[in-house]
């Protein structure tokens, strides 16, 4: 009693113990006893990442945490403090610019997360209070309340079922949304609530459930319920049979009372999800490490200034010259902080070599550019009416770098749609014909057939041993079937649902149960009833399932199906040897098979079976291992029947879509929680496992031929890594990607045994890297049995392997929510699994199949464009403040802008911006057709491939030639005293003018060389960007707009323009500039010029097996040297 009291008033030792007490109701044990309510979260959801309070603050620091920001900063405090030759607002406009519009967007991108999470936190839920149904948000719902949900709606947290609808206690759930599948499930109340089924018998409820901490698991619930009717106390155990999980769909019952156990961020299916990150792209990393080396040659420069301007001044007379004597002040000031102060001038003097305004270009690139996903026809499904949705811009440029692809294979791959095949009975194969079963194959090439008894019993099985129930004219949005009577069949399973199907189709048809009996309608129409004793349910160790029936004669029967690796040895071998052939082949065609075996028990064996379940049933320790034990016993010593073939049907186009990833350099993994043999022939079907594929297993199957698991797991990875790795021939310097060539392996493992490799204590890093080597040498990788959390597991070790390779994931399920998180680029599937992999994704599309575009068109093209933008922008802004460093050695260190302060704020914001934006937007080096139809064009820009040292440097050396250019032309014009025939000298002004005018046409001109893809918006904004500079200049030097009128500027850019000197100096500076690149354009096109007359076709699409050592056939290779658009890429090396 003491130990309960301090339990009550001290909650916080329930979490240290790992428990909680939940109060049903909010009702205390007994009417004594005093009710404190323990202290749990609320139901909200919260998956947004800004708060109205904490925007502001939150969002400065994460974008000034990037250097260009916080460096702008600086300098615009810098000139707002010290005295410096140029405004404040030079820097502080488009920093603001920058910061603002940066904020927008991130916020209106985290207000459509907010709009999603009220959707849920305040939807409309129903709980009993006081014997009365109350309306309240969902939000409100706290732990102890018991909760109404009804047909179709969606549980809102995690409830202990308490009573539904019908009659025995159960009901029906999908659940879809969670763990990806979309058939249906059966839970079980406790027998003493399962009648209060009425709002008023639910509230007379007096009971308090023990149960674990909220934990990830979603297989796994430890739990106790203690009822207290008068002076009794009835304890009762809970399993993950009577909890219902927040996200799952109650389905065929009309309602349910449950009691919230796990609520708000509690839930199973919150922590399964992985906490929010900010995801920073590679392009992002890359212009970090570009601007430490442009601060650097910044740093330099003001350094270099800063030192010879003093050592300009050692000479007196430039020192303090006749015409500029120095005040008292300035000879008495400290020298140190005169240096220091020279230095920051000489830093705001040149700091327009770092482009703030790039960030902002490339935030306008990326979220004008992430429409052109929106809008594409092609990635608009017609079956849901929708389209693709881009939920996070910020990683377009991604989608053309990724290395590994992480999918989810049901409704990802599949569609769950399941349709038998054919079947085999003693070793003849059957398939389906107008008269019913039709023999088409026997052993050992002998046509005939198995024995009517042995047909009947075979399909008798396959109507008995399931967990199929009937629903009368309903819809659900798990695999039905319509019946004759208008039912239809539902099931955990979907291939259940096929076997049943494919009795019916036969003459067997089940017609449901009814109070513990199961009718089957036989070919006669003769109905046959049998009493359904107990369900062996299937669990991943045993791999099967059986169910022991009681014919009218009394006779009992145990029939049971499952993989073939689980009953082939519990089976005579002569048996065995008639079906294993059949079996082996519908495998390597890629079908689903079960095995279907048999035994008829007598009385007294029954009578003993029956006691042992009942008692392994009714344990509270050990359930799990005493069920498996007498299940081991039971299903023994049987005789086998036959086996089935089932169809999983691939979602359209892919494997398709898996072979473009492939030739296109690309690794992808499975990531399934199904059982191995579904998820195996699957990677059959879509051509991820080839029939030449050697595969190599790590499960639980190859771990128990040892007594130590540990000791077992350690000789394989070291078996594998030896064969893969050690074995392995050596990789040619320099191929890119060489695993596309003949490296056939594919490895399998299943979620038990990846947790002895990352979790168990004694698996060092060492083993752990061994197995990563295993991994990216072979061709493919099955993971099954995957935990949610373990999946985003297996995608954060290979994102954080050695070179730190792109990610994917793709899914669409809940269940796939943390390694869509966890990867640098999210995909998730708009499918009928519910939207939450879609709303925490960085990308939707509708299928799987879209994939192939988003990463091959969409994806290779943003990244070649961005790439260009920000080699361009440090190009061009080298270019800009080159000239001005050059300036100061010409006028004595002073600190004298060479360009007029509207140039220097105007320089990036107006004048060279548009340009490159509208190119980045709409540029198309290579077509999409060409993109789609040949992947391997993909692999060209992989690793970074434009954003590289070699790339960077090539850019700025062509940025210091035409910086050198542009000051030293115009430098030896000067040359002349008199550039007017009427003897007038021009002053610095027009000096800087004449550069800055050469400058902004040639950046402009380089870019129109680069563009391919022409539209009348390019035109637009190439032409009119030069026109409006020239306007600007001559309205602000005050000819037609008097106001305007600047002393320093006034006249001077007419004046200019009237020399024809100055003219032919810029058009010779300008040519002179851009001859390298025209000169790399005319050679490319006489390299191409004899092909003019070929004539042009696409070429198909490149199976991944036709790809030898990472290069094309030679045939093949020839014929796309000869193209000229490809061979004018260098695409092929």
């Amino acid at each position: 009693m003491f130990r309960q009291i301090c339990n009550r008033l001290c909650p916080g030792e329930e979490n240290r113990v790992g428990t909680r007490t939940v109060y049903v109701g909010h009702r205390p044990a007994s009417v004594t006893d005093a009710y404190i309510a323990p202290k749990f979260c609320d139901n909200r959801i919260v998956s947004s990442k800004y708060t109205v309070w904490n925007f502001i603050p939150k969002n400065l620091f994460e974008q000034f945490r990037r250097i260009a920001n916080f460096y702008f900063l600086i300098i615009f405090l810098v000139q707002a403090i010290v005295d410096t030759p140029t405004s404040p607002v030079t820097s502080g406009l488009p920093l603001f610019f920058v910061i603002t519009v940066t904020a927008i967007k991130q916020g209106y991108e985290d207000w459509l997360r907010h709009r999603a999470d009220n959707e849920v936190n305040k939807s409309t839920v129903y709980v009993i209070e006081n014997a009365k149904r109350v309306k309240e948000e969902s939000e409100k719902i706290k732990v102890g309340d018991i909760v109404e949900v009804r047909d179709d709606e969606t549980f809102p947290c995690d409830l202990i079922l308490l009573a539904s609808s019908c009659g025995d206690g159960t009901c029906t759930v999908t659940t879809a949304s969670l763990d990806g599948e979309s058939n249906f499930k059966t839970y079980f109340a406790v027998r003493e609530t399962s009648d209060l089924c009425s709002d008023e018998a639910v509230d007379t409820l007096r009971a308090t459930i023990e149960c674990e901490q909220p934990q990830p698991d979603l297989y796994k619930f430890v739990g106790r319920m203690n009822i207290y009717t008068n002076q009794e106390v009835k304890a009762r155990s809970l399993g993950p049979e009577n909890l219902l999980l927040k996200g799952a769909t109650l389905k065929n019952t009309n309602k349910i009372y449950g009691v919230a156990v796990y609520t708000g961020m509690e839930t199973k299916m919150a922590l399964n999800y992985q906490g929010k990150s900010q995801k920073r792209s590679a392009v992002e990393k890359s212009i970090n490490a570009f601007l430490i080396v442009y601060l650097s040659i910044l740093v330099s420069k003001a350094s270099i200034c800063t030192t010879l301007k003093y050592i300009w001044q050692s000479n007196p007379g430039n020192d303090e010259p006749w015409y500029n004597e120095k005040t008292r002040k300035e000879r008495e000031s400290f020298k140190i902080l005169k240096i220091f102060t020279d230095f920051l001038s000489f830093m705001v003097l040149f700091n327009f070599i770092i482009p703030v305004s790039m960030y902002v270009t490339v935030e306008m690139q990326k979220f004008l550019g992430s429409f052109f996903i929106s809008w594409d026809k092609e990635m608009y499904d017609e079956e849901i009416k929708e389209g693709a949705l881009v939920n996070t811009s910020d990683l377009n440029e991604e989608l053309g770098q990724v290395e590994y692809v992480f999918t989810d294979k049901t409704g990802t791959l599949t569609e769950n749609s399941m349709e038998f095949i054919e079947c085999c009975i003693d070793g003849y194969k059957y398939k389906e014909t107008g008269d019913g079963l039709s023999v088409t194959d026997g052993p050992a090439g002998i046509y005939g057939r198995a024995s009517k008894d042995r047909e009947e019993l075979f399909l008798r099985a396959l109507c008995l041993c399931h967990t199929v129930q009937m629903k009368d004219e309903c819809q659900t949005d798990g695999p039905v079937t319509a019946s004759e009577s208008k039912c239809s069949y539902i099931s955990s399973s979907p291939d259940e649902i096929a076997l049943v199907n494919g009795a019916k189709k036969y003459g067997f048809t089940y017609m449901g149960t009814e109070n513990d009996f199961m009718r089957v309608k036989n070919q006669k129409n003769e109905m046959e009833v049998y009493q359904l004793l107990h369900v062996l349910n299937f669990d991943p160790v045993r791999r099967r399932m059986s169910v022991l029936v009681r014919t009218n004669t009394d006779h009992i029967f145990l029939f049971c199906k499952g993989a073939d690796s689980s009953v082939f040895h519990r089976v005579a071998r002569d048996e065995v040897d008639r079906i294993k052939v059949h079996v082996e082949q519908n495998a390597l065609d890629g079908y689903r098979t079960l095995c279907v075996a048999y035994k008829e028990l007598s009385p007294e064996e029954y009578d003993k079976t029956n006691k042992q379940l009942e008692e392994a049933k009714i344990a509270l320790q050990d359930r799990e291992e005493k069920l498996a034990r007498v299940f081991d016993d039971i299903e023994d010593g049987m005789h086998l029947l036959g086996a089935t073939a089932v169809e999983d049907r691939l979602q359209e186009q892919a494997a398709e879509t898996i072979e473009a990833l492939h030739a296109a350099g690309m690794k992808v993994w499975v990531l399934t929680g199904d059982k191995m043999e579904t998820a195996k022939s699957t990677c059959y079907a879509c051509r991820l496992f080839q029939n030449t594929t050697e595969l190599l297993e790590l499960t639980t199957k190859n771990m128990e031929e040892c007594e130590r698991k540990e000791d077992r797991l350690q000789e394989l990875l070291l078996e594998y890594h030896r064969k893969l790795v050690q074995e392995a021939p050596k990789i040619k310097a320099g191929v890119k990607r060489s695993w596309t060539g003949n490296q056939d392996f594919g490895l399998i493992i299943d979620g038990s045994t990846l947790s002895l490799i990352l979790n168990s204590n004694y698996s060092s890093s060492h083993y752990k890297n061994i197995f990563l080597q295993i991994c990216q040498k072979c061709t493919a990788v099955l993971c099954c049995r995957m935990a949610p959390l373990q999946k985003a597991q297996i995608v954060k070790m290979v994102k954080n392997s050695r070179g730190n390779p792109i990610t994917l994931s793709v899914g669409d399920g809940a269940n796939d929510v943390s390694m869509i998180l966890e990867a640098h680029v999210g995909i998730g599937i708009k499918g009928k699994e519910g939207r939450q992999a879609a709303r925490n994704s960085d990308y939707a599309v509708p299928k799987f199949k879209h994939l192939k575009k988003l990463l091959l068109a969409h994806g290779h093209l943003y990244y070649v464009r961005i790439a260009h933008l920000v080699q361009y922008f440090f190009y061009k802004n080298l270019c800009f403040i080159l000239p001005q460093f050059l300036y100061q050695f010409f006028c004595g260190f002073s600190q004298q802008p060479l360009y007029d302060a509207a140039y220097l704020t105007m320089y990036n914001i107006c004048f060279t911006s548009l340009p490159i934006l509208a190119y980045s937007l709409l540029e198309q080096h290579i077509s999409i057709e060409m993109l789609i139809a040949n992947p391997k064009l993909y692999m060209r820009i992989s690793d970074n491939a434009m954003l590289q040292w070699m790339p960077f440097l090539y850019w700025t050396a062509l940025g210091a030639f035409e910086g050198l250019v542009f000051f030293f032309g115009v430098y030896f014009l000067f040359q002349n005293p008199s550039l007017e025939g009427n003897g007038q000298v021009f002053g610095n002004w027009s000096f800087g003018t004449i550069v800055f005018t050469t400058l902004v046409f040639t950046v402009t001109l380089k870019l129109a060389l680069d563009t391919r893809y022409w539209t009348w918006m390019n035109h637009l904004v190439i032409w009119g960007s030069l026109a409006f500079y020239v306007i600007f200049s001559i309205f602000w030097g005050g000819i037609i707009w008097p106001f305007l009128r600047q002393q320093r500027m006034y006249f001077v850019f007419s004046h200019m323009l009237t020399s024809v000197s100055v003219w032919l100096a810029i058009i010779l500076l300008i040519f002179i500039s851009l001859y390298p690149e025209i000169l790399l354009i005319v050679l490319r096109n006489l390299r191409s010029a004899g092909q003019k007359n070929l004539q042009f076709q696409l070429p198909m699409l490149i199976s991944y097996k036709n790809v030898e050592n990472g290069c094309l056939s030679r045939i093949k290779f020839e014929e796309y040297k000869l193209n000229p658009l490809l061979s004018s890429f260098d695409v092929y090396q």
